[in-house]
């Protein structure tokens, strides 16, 4: 299974923003999202996770506020700022360039 640790530097980051556009999650509903999508394959641990939350939010990508769960627990929800929608759009641009050019690499056929 990949780790976060294992992918391209910066992946985390588009895919958390990429969820947040859907909708505000709070950070485990967040984790199970990517989880769930992926069909399990990606998953982030929480050491992961809020570290990048926090660097998304200072960079102003994210804004959070806490407010109360589906469960009645208190919690800090995330959601996506305009700077952040802008940002996405580069990152999710520059991730197909990367992973075109990746597949062109691994589409090489012997001479």
């Amino acid at each position: 299974m990949s780790k976060p640790s294992d992918l391209v530097q910066g992946t985390l980051n588009v895919l958390i923003l990429r969820i947040l556009e859907l909708e505000p999650l709070h950070g485990w509903a967040l984790a199970q999202r990517l989880k769930q999508v992926s069909n399990d394959v990606l998953q982030v641990s929480e050491g992961s996770l809020y570290p990048a939350l926090h660097r998304l939010e200072q960079e102003g990508w994210i804004t959070s506020e806490w407010r109360s769960t589906e469960n009645n627990r208190r919690a800090k929800f995330y959601s996506l700022t305009r700077p952040g929608q802008r940002q996405l759009a580069k990152e999710t641009a520059e991730w197909s360039r990367l992973s075109s050019a990746i597949s062109q690499v691994l589409g090489l056929r012997e001479a």
